[in-house]
């Protein structure tokens, strides 16, 4: 077995091995050409079971009408997320708020305007990214979400990024940053550095509310360009000679 081959099988049972601890007991069969059909007989790895990557489309067809926690009998419109199924970033955000809810589209209202506003700034666009939350449906008067709720959603949304396949992903505020890497660490100690979450580069800063209500503080919005510009410096793109004055 060649080199090749046999990083080829430890990253497919490292892939294999998160699937499983999200809940995904199966995928669909993929057709393998002859070299990967041989490398999964000799690795001992079912190609039955194993499969190709699940698209979104996928994911959000198995989520259906979801009812599997309370949310799903209180919400207007469950919202999925938005944005390129390729993209080389990801934000992930909390939950969707009042005018999600209604539109069914993440960070619409005036947090998202702001989200936008910065994603621009970067040099993308909202539809270059891709944009979700941990939940997909509001939580009542916006209260934050309850234990079960994750446990239900987080999957889904694990799902989703391992789709997506990002070089990148940004953890909007604390609860996003807390249930992705699993910490009660305060998220102004976690913002300005890079964590793992299943081997994708993560980097938490404050949400876009956090922004909102304190309008009048520029230092907290140039602290979250900080932590953008080290984004762009590992997706390897040009950081904008963005002024303090602007």
């Amino acid at each position: 077995m060649t080199d090749e081959a046999r990083e080829l099988i430890a990253s497919l049972r490292v892939y294999l091995e998160e699937l499983r601890e999200s809940g995904v007991d199966a995928l669909p069969f993929a057709v393998q050409s002859s070299d990967v059909a041989h490398t999964a007989e000799t690795s001992g790895i079912d190609v039955a079971t194993e499969g190709a990557r699940e698209t979104l489309e996928e994911i959000r067809g198995e989520l259906g009408e979801c009812v599997r926690c309370q949310l799903g009998r209180t919400r207007t419109n469950l919202v999925f997320g938005v944005g390129n199924p390729h993209a080389r970033l990801v934000f992930v955000g909390e939950a969707p708020g009042r005018d999600e809810d209604l539109q069914g589209e993440p960070f619409v209202g005036e947090a998202g305007q702001i989200l936008t506003r910065l994603i621009t700034r970067m040099g993308f666009t909202r539809q270059d990214v891709y944009i979700c939350n941990v939940l997909k449906c509001r939580p009542p008067s916006n209260r934050d979400p309850q234990k079960d709720e994750i446990e239900q959603c987080g999957p889904f949304m694990l799902r989703q990024v391992k789709s997506i396949g990002p070089e990148v992903i940004v953890a909007l505020g604390a609860f996003a940053a807390h249930t992705l890497l699993q910490s009660t660490v305060p998220i102004s100690k976690l913002r300005g550095k890079f964590h793992d979450y299943h081997g994708i580069p993560l980097m938490p800063t404050f949400h876009p509310s956090f922004l909102l209500r304190n309008r009048g503080n520029t230092e907290v919005y140039w602290t979250v360009w900080e932590d953008m510009t080290q984004v762009l410096k590992r997706l390897n793109m040009p950081v904008p000679d963005v002024s303090r004055k602007g």
